[in-house]
């Protein structure tokens, strides 16, 4: 049983939920990941340790409420649990002395930067960290990302905050001005693949966390395979950070959607059911 701490609203269908986990937050580096599951009926989904605090044996959890689970999950309340979390998962970020990094970040995804922006400033790196979203209110932790980063640049689809564009285009007179050592993008699959191409010319190493569909988190169902280098790989065990420059983006986009379907069914279900009002069956 992992018992919820601390839960709030962060953005508009987005949560940041704090969980009494002291063995993975002893254990957890940045770019590990939990998979967890609500209750005894309930399916396993991948989530990424945005914060972690070893002392107070927590870690912090930050999830889009765009699925059935997820929606699910956002009905908990603080003082009850989570049946299942099974983690910290995945390869940790490779965290060395770059020089200048830069991290860039799109809607939700930027919250998993977070800890790699701490573990790199640790090692005394210049970091320059570039949020985007579609609007300011989909804007996730900028507060905490000016504490330690070096430069943040902000930008928005309709440029209600920061300047209006792509995080790309920010990205390309970072490029132009510095010497970049390496760029770490997370966010919607068709961003990372949008960093990685601006990157290229550049032939700067780029690394993107990639969000495959994932069953159990220790390779054994195979579910979350992806094409790095021509090359069957695993996200759960072998990720789930790939060099963006050799990953098959398109083949990720269409296996992403196989379930879509299936996944709307289980939404429409669940909101009929619940008709708004509807409180999870976590562990109390």
């Amino acid at each position: 049983m992992y018992r919820i701490v601390h839960k709030e609203t962060v953005a508009p269908q987005v949560d940041a939920m704090i969980v009494d986990a002291p063995y993975i937050a002893r254990h957890h580096q940045a770019g590990n990941f939990v998979v967890l599951r609500i209750h005894e009926k309930g399916e396993r989904i991948p989530l990424t340790i945005a914060d972690s605090d070893k002392k107070e044996g927590t870690i912090t959890l930050l999830f889009q409420k765009i699925g059935k689970t997820t929606e699910e999950l956002g009905t908990l309340k603080a003082g009850q649990s989570i049946m299942d979390i099974a983690g910290p998962l995945g390869h940790a970020t490779p965290i060395e002395i770059y020089g200048h990094c830069v991290l860039v970040g799109g809607g939700i995804g930027s919250a998993t930067l977070f800890p790699i922006l701490r573990a790199l400033k640790a090692r005394k790196n210049k970091i320059t960290v570039i949020l985007g979203a579609r609007t300011q209110d989909l804007l996730v932790w900028e507060d905490r990302f000016r504490e330690y980063a070096d430069t943040v640049l902000l930008t928005t689809d309709d440029g209600s905050s920061g300047r209006k564009g792509l995080v790309t285009e920010a990205l390309k007179e970072v490029l132009d001005s510095a010497k970049v050592k390496i760029v770490i993008a997370v966010g919607p699959i068709r961003m990372m693949q949008a960093v990685s191409e601006q990157t290229r010319p550049y032939k700067v190493r780029t690394l993107v966390s990639l969000n495959p569909v994932m069953v159990e988190g220790t390779g054994m169902c195979g579910a979350c395979r992806v094409s790095v280098s021509g090359k069957t790989r695993f996200a759960c065990i072998e990720g789930p950070e790939f060099d963006g420059h050799e990953v098959d983006f398109q083949e990720l986009a269409s296996r992403l959607g196989f379930y879509r379907s299936e996944e709307a069914q289980a939404m429409e279900a669940f909101r009929k059911k619940c008709k708004g009002k509807c409180r999870s069956k976590g562990v109390k």
